[in-house]
């Protein structure tokens, strides 16, 4: 799990690069929570989506966001974040540029930032949203959604509401040419307290779903 720094819009970005098992292999990057709500890479659900990927032998970023542990910055309310992404998808698209797929992960804050970045890179074939912030941001972005995914939300989850989590999923969902899953873990908040065995074994299934079409 090396630790890695690489070039950001405002300076030096931090994360740990999990390389591929082999020259082909896929690429990941997961994206932490809100900074200003403690978010950050060492989220605990971030590393376990981070070992996920890695455990299946894609090429696996994470990174902190600009203002975050040794990264750059100050926090840009998202449109900044958002230009992280990218930089940082770029980064390790140059260490792997023959992957054979992309997938991008995210809960939370990330989950909104990684949702934007699929809209602006079309190689991103499939992406894992944990609790995105439906009823906090502004998700008609996704008009229309470019990829199939998964979203899994806590039916407990006091931060983002999961009834607004439904009307995304529903607004996706009447899309031509992607699937939307959607998973909801009975009685987790938003930090899946103690549901993270639920959680990661909903990731999992997913996962083998799409990785052996």
């Amino acid at each position: 799990m090396p630790e890695v720094i690489f070039p950001g819009p405002e300076g030096r970005l931090e994360g740990r690069f999990n390389p591929g098992s082999r020259p082909r292999a896929p690429l990941a990057m997961i994206l932490h929570p809100h900074p200003n709500a403690g978010g950050t890479m060492n989220n605990r659900i971030v590393q376990q989506l981070y070992q996920t990927f890695a455990r299946r032998g894609f090429a696996t970023l994470r990174f902190n966001f600009r203002g975050v542990g040794k990264s750059q910055g100050t926090f840009d309310n998202g449109i900044g974040e958002l230009s992280d992404a990218a930089a940082a998808l770029d980064w390790v698209q140059s260490i792997h540029p023959e992957a054979q797929q992309t997938w991008i992960a995210g809960y939370s804050f990330g989950a909104w930032i990684g949702m934007q970045l699929l809209m602006r890179r079309p190689e991103i074939k499939g992406f894992i949203s944990i609790a995105p912030p439906a009823n906090m941001y502004d998700f008609t972005f996704l008009a229309p959604c470019p990829s199939s995914g998964i979203i899994i939300q806590g039916t407990a989850d006091e931060v983002v509401t999961p009834t607004a989590v439904q009307k995304l999923v529903d607004k996706l969902r009447t899309q031509k040419h992607i699937t939307i899953h959607h998973d909801e873990i009975n009685g987790a908040n938003h930090f899946f307290a103690a549901e993270q065995v639920e959680l990661m074994a909903s990731v999992d299934k997913y996962l083998d779903y799409r990785l052996n079409q």
